[in-house]
């Protein structure tokens, strides 16, 4: 079976879409909790994670998806082909990637469940993930 190309517009057009997120998400970190537990902080930082994370997930399956015999099941599966393909280090695709797999997975279809409060702490904590993220795959692309 023959390699599929990678699609660079595709991957640069959602890498832009991460780091215009980001932006807005590290605006969000330097409220103090109290202001962002306002509803429209929450909302506004609940949007831009999520939209975050679908672009991760759009560039990573499209990466793993351009080698033959490769499939997944679920977007943490995803997140642990980056590892075995060598795209990511493993131990980051089975940790930080796999996590933001199974959180995108919360956000969409768990919603309801998600506090203000673990929203601040995943803004206040782990944003620098995305940044090692991107490093990766901008890596690749050259």
């Amino acid at each position: 079976m023959k390699k599929l190309e990678m699609n660079k517009i595709m991957v640069l057009n959602r890498i832009e879409l991460i780091e215009k997120y980001l932006t807005r998400l590290y605006k969000l970190k330097e409220l103090s909790g109290g202001k962002f537990n306002l509803p429209d902080n929450f909302a506004i930082a609940s949007y831009n994670l999520r939209s975050i994370l679908e672009a991760v997930f759009d560039i990573s399956g499209h990466i793993v998806t351009r080698k033959p015999n490769v499939v997944f099941d679920s977007y943490k599966d995803i997140a642990i082909k980056l590892g075995e393909q060598k795209i990511v280090p493993k131990k980051f695709a089975e940790n930080e990637l796999y996590k933001m797999g199974k959180y995108r997975n919360r956000l969409t279809h768990f919603y309801f469940e998600i506090t203000s409060k673990e929203m601040y702490g995943i803004i206040q904590n782990d944003l620098g993930d995305f940044e090692i993220f991107l490093k990766y795959i901008k890596k690749l692309l050259k």
